[in-house]
């Protein structure tokens, strides 16, 4: 998985102010689809590979994967 857009959000909704700054991106999964979700740790850049960490009440976290 890719990531095919990211941002960071400084100025958040009222749930996730306590959150702020956070980054969210798009990912494009192995199969062209993609979904919206959070970066947990190191920031990632556009054609960044990540990886699933879990999901919190239906939102997918990823973090940027592993060199190998």
């Amino acid at each position: 998985m890719k990531v095919y857009t990211e941002t960071v959000v400084y100025s958040a909704p009222e749930a996730f102010v306590k959150d702020a700054p956070y980054q969210i991106a798009i990912i494009e999964k192995d199969d062209g689809s993609r979904v919206t979700g959070r970066i947990l740790g190191e920031r990632v850049a556009i054609g960044d590979e990540v990886e699933l960490i879990e999901l919190r009440d239906g939102i997918p976290y990823f973090k940027k994967a592993s060199s190998r």
